[in-house]
């Protein structure tokens, strides 16, 4: 099992001033450390389960591109891309654009968006559930077409492109690795079995199960679910001195029994480095084993 990092608190103690060598010290430690995925949110204003709006955010993607050239080996992506935010075929360019720059290091993690608060405060549109999985798959079909052969027109219900030329081609091939996130049945899981490299789900007590959903999707659709990375996303705390490792090694041991290939978690009070540390030093090369 690998383990990746998720940066979603940029309120650190020196503020703005030095928050771009705080992330940078973030980025290297994680990398150094063995951390494979290095992510960050892709909101606009700070989401409440973790502190107040007014708390400092960064615009997702101008921060990939800083980690990029701050980082030489960890994969890079927004955890995860609200569809609604940006028109897909400038979110194409974005990502080939950070999988250019870092040398084959990012993956497309999107969503069908949630923080409705946050799009109405600034502007953004944020149309009803139902039309945005229309939109989120489309974007998906754009974003495919684009980093592929065909520069043809794309006609859809909502996004009409006249011309999917992407140039340059992004470095990975056929594609940056596209991680979709969420849980849900019908619809959700069902764009992951046609389209992703990555799922995202939550630990839990139906993570069995959503497992179970998804593999009847990539029936439907001829698809090897084996193909698929599981991912779960949730805290990764060791504890000031280490003591809740020994407690959350046993976690991903259940975790790995039921198929899931990467752990991708916040680590409170990250900006002091140690508990990056702690869980490179004692977390990191046993999750490696199981």
């Amino acid at each position: 099992m690998n383990i990746g990092l998720h940066v979603a608190d940029f309120t650190f103690t020196g503020g703005p001033a030095t928050l771009a060598q705080d992330l940078t010290r973030v980025a290297v430690a994680a990398e150094d450390g063995g951390f494979t995925k290095l992510s960050v949110m892709d909101h606009l204003w700070q989401i409440a389960q973790v502190g107040p709006p007014e708390h400092e955010m960064l615009e997702a993607y101008t921060t990939l591109g800083y980690l990029a050239a701050r980082t030489s080996r960890i994969d890079l992506l927004a955890w995860v891309t609200a569809v609604v935010y940006r028109a897909p075929g400038l979110l194409a360019k974005l990502v080939a654009t950070l999988d250019v720059l870092s040398e084959g290091r990012a993956y497309l993690g999107i969503g069908a968006a949630w923080f409705e608060e946050e799009a109405r405060g600034l502007g953004l549109p944020f149309p009803s559930t139902a039309e945005r999985f229309e939109r989120l798959e489309e974007a998906l079909e754009i974003c495919l077409q684009t980093w592929g052969d065909s520069d043809a027109p794309y006609r859809g219900k909502h996004y009409q492109l006249e011309r999917t030329l992407g140039v340059p081609q992004p470095l990975r091939r056929p594609h940056p690795p596209i991680l979709i996130g969420g849980g849900g049945e019908r619809k959700t899981l069902r764009l992951v079995a046609r389209y992703a490299q990555a799922c995202n789900l939550f630990a839990g007590p139906e993570l069995a199960h959503k497992l179970e959903v998804l593999r009847g999707h990539c029936a439907d659709v001829g698809r090897d679910y084996d193909e698929i990375e599981k991912t779960v996303m949730g805290p990764l705390d060791p504890g000031p001195d280490g003591e809740k490792i020994d407690e959350f090694l046993e976690s991903l041991r259940d975790l790995a029994a039921l198929g899931i290939t990467h752990y991708h978690g916040w680590v409170p009070g990250v900006a002091t480095i140690r508990p990056l540390e702690l869980l490179a030093e004692r977390v990191i090369p046993v999750a490696a084993a199981f």
